[in-house]
């Protein structure tokens, strides 16, 4: 096994707390890839800085939905070893054949834990005097977001993050974010457990990560965001995102049926106007438990994300992309090691 991952898969593991000396190092690393981000890939907005759009060059791509603390996940989709290739992807991204693009969401796990989710609001509404279920639920969150950030600093041009609505540490109310809440209260107990147990200068490291995430991703026939665009923005105005910070609330935080109707469309044609086999991909709003995916925009925008299942899309040209073959809900690394698969 390669040393880098040998060494990442045990840092994020399941049940390990990580510290605030590794949090504070890989949180360094990243904000300093992120930071002189290729322009190439990443046009400046006004401002100079790295921009809302990455521009993908054309490789084959996984497509990973959101992740929501999910450690296998990440772990499974670094392991998994796509149909036309003979490595893994771990392989194809150590060498430059192929890319990731996730759709964000890194930290809040969902309906799996939801008694400890109850569990942990006893600990915050007494003020974390115990914090073991909280504790649990941030170990995996971190691990995921470690295990990001490492990925991103070791393939700055192939490996890519979007922010999603989950990524609000500060669980403000802005122009670009909004507080959140599902189960109990998990917006608000992250926030105070981060400033508790990590201290406010990796609170404020954290903040900074946050904002410089780009939240579109345009490839070869295929867009990438995090939930369905509410309307449709010019290329500028896309790159110019982390700047008008409202687009970024409108390609993140769409429910179901709130999408202006052509908007997806739109951003189609702009890019790819002679190409009709063109889709946009994301995630945000769980899709039913017994499918892989869910088509909206007729048939142009395809959501993945399912809390139960590892979903991926496979897109390695989209002049042969076919829906039913090339998204995949790929096993979890133990299922796999059980039945021997290769890796």
């Amino acid at each position: 096994m390669d040393n880098l991952l040998s060494k990442i898969l045990p840092i994020t593991g399941e049940g390990c707390l990580p510290g605030k000396k590794l949090i504070g190092n890989v949180l360094n690393d990243v904000i300093d890839v992120l930071k002189p981000e290729s322009i190439h890939h990443r046009p400046r907005g006004t401002n100079g800085n790295p921009g809302g759009l990455i521009k993908l060059q054309s490789l084959p791509t996984i497509i990973v939905s959101d992740l929501h603390a999910r450690v296998g996940y990440l772990k499974s989709v670094l392991l998994w070893k796509p149909p036309d290739m003979k490595y893994n992807v771990y392989w194809g991204l150590s060498s430059g054949k192929l890319r990731v693009v996730c759709v964000g969401d890194g930290f809040h796990s969902e309906s799996r834990v939801i008694s400890r989710w109850k569990k942990a609001l006893g600990e915050y509404t007494m003020d974390f005097i115990e914090h073991k279920a909280m504790d649990e639920e941030m170990s995996e969150s971190l691990g995921v977001i470690i295990m990001m950030m490492k990925l991103k600093t070791t393939f700055p041009h192939f490996f890519h993050f979007l922010k999603g609505n989950h990524e609000n540490i500060a669980n403000e109310n802005s122009a670009d974010n909004r507080s959140f809440r599902k189960f109990v209260y998990e917006g608000v107990m992250v926030t105070a457990w981060f400033k508790e147990f990590m201290g406010k200068r990796l609170f404020e490291r954290y903040y900074k990560f946050e904002k410089m995430l780009p939240v579109f991703a345009i490839g070869d026939r295929f867009c990438v965001t995090h939930a369905e665009p509410k309307t449709h923005y010019s290329e500028k105005d896309i790159v110019n995102a982390l700047v008008n910070r409202e687009i970024i609330f409108n390609l993140t935080w769409t429910d179901n049926g709130q999408a202006e109707i052509g908007s997806v469309v739109r951003y189609l044609y702009d890019f790819f106007p002679d190409n009709q086999e063109a889709r946009m991909f994301g995630g945000h709003r769980p899709i039913p438990i017994s499918q892989n995916y869910l088509s909206r925009a007729g048939g142009k925008y395809i959501q993945i994300h399912n809390p139960s299942w590892y979903n991926i899309v496979y897109v390695r040209d989209m002049k042969d992309f076919l829906i039913y073959r090339d998204i995949f809900s790929i096993l979890p690394l133990a299922e796999r090691l059980a039945k021997k698969e290769e890796i």
